[in-house]
């Protein structure tokens, strides 16, 4: 049997919570434990996983040995569970949203400066190697400075989440809607491709989505870093499961097409696309690749993924967008703002 490094709890079994216990399983370097209050799913997870075990409270795994912790819990409650966790010593990778409240966040923030673990926020987009491979050929030069950024996304969300009305998706304050819940992805992506979000105006409306009244269609216009305009279009209707993200540079077009498992790029008007092809590859795999980056940065070995300045940069983002919409007009990410 292969030795395990690492010992990590997954705080918070639902459909989330399952994949990382699921993923981190899957990388071959940890136990895995979790904690989830419902006896009935502490029963299945058991069925399923036998050399998982499952806790009632987080007071009751923390009388055993981890050093990781995954928090797939609702919104609210990730801020004050990542302070007990951090104050019991553990390195963390968060869920997003990373919390509903800027100070809460920032509070987070100042705990985690003062010690030595590593605090991580799940945006598993960045796990992703044709973004990864995208961001490198932005970064390198080759394309000029990027000027613009077009985001387009859209699936059938009850598809693939169909508990949807009884989850936290339901409400904004557990962290619902398509803005907390997806375009919030989209941002992340693209603050590490072209800088992070200064000013946004959105539109937003609830249009299909049965058993909810939560947005799930969102048209918006933002203002990044070193002025580079963007767009974002995101449902979570439409039959067909695409995304796209389009940087404009000075001297070529870069784009990523997940959907079509390709980034590609054009330098010359009107020239041929060169296309860097990817074979297909599972969901989970995504999440697995998440689960081992997370662990080669509690090993020292690399830098967070997303480490938690940005992740509160993304929600900054997600702040502005809600009260930009509720608003009808352009609010600056700033932290001013974003609190008023």
């Amino acid at each position: 049997m292969p030795q395990l490094d690492h010992h990590v709890l997954v705080v918070g079994a639902g459909s989330i919570g399952h994949r990382h216990l699921r993923c981190f399983r899957q990388t071959g370097r940890c136990r895995v434990g979790f904690v989830d209050p419902r006896e009935t799913i502490r029963h299945e997870l058991g069925q399923l996983y036998p050399d998982v075990r499952g806790y009632e409270s987080l007071e009751q795994a923390l009388d055993d040995p981890f050093d990781s912790a995954v928090i797939a819990t609702p919104a609210p409650l990730h801020v004050p569970q990542s302070l007990q966790l951090l104050e019991a010593g553990l390195h963390l990778l968060i869920e997003k949203p990373l919390c509903l409240d800027l100070d809460e966040a920032q509070r987070l923030e100042t705990a985690a400066s003062q010690r030595p673990q590593t605090v991580n926020v799940a945006y598993v987009y960045r796990a992703n190697p044709l973004l990864s491979q995208m961001r490198e050929a932005i970064f390198s030069g080759e394309f000029g400075r990027p000027v613009e950024l077009i985001a387009y996304c859209g699936q059938h969300f009850p598809t693939y989440r169909p508990a949807y009305r009884e989850t936290y998706y339901r409400a904004h304050d557990t962290g619902g809607g398509a803005i907390q819940d997806a375009l919030t992805h989209v941002f992340n992506a693209a603050q590490w491709l072209i800088g992070n979000m200064q000013k946004i105006a959105v539109d937003a409306d609830h249009k299909i989505l049965d058993g909810v009244d939560v947005e799930d269609t969102v048209h918006a216009i933002a203002r990044h870093e070193n002025d580079v305009m963007a767009t974002y279009t995101l449902n979570q209707h439409q039959a067909a499961n695409e995304l796209t993200i389009t940087v404009i540079c000075e001297n070529g077009v870069v784009r990523l097409e997940n959907h079509q498992q390709r980034w590609r790029t054009m330098s010359v008007p009107d020239g041929p696309w060169t296309d860097h092809q990817l074979p297909p590859f599972e969901r989970d795999e995504l999440f697995t690749r998440q689960a081992n980056l997370f662990l080669d940065a509690v090993e020292g070995k690399a830098l967070p993924l997303c480490p938690l300045n940005e992740g509160v940069a993304t929600l900054q983002a997600n702040l502005a967008a809600l009260s930009s919409w509720r608003d009808a007009a352009w609010k600056r990410t700033d932290l001013a703002e974003v609190r008023s």
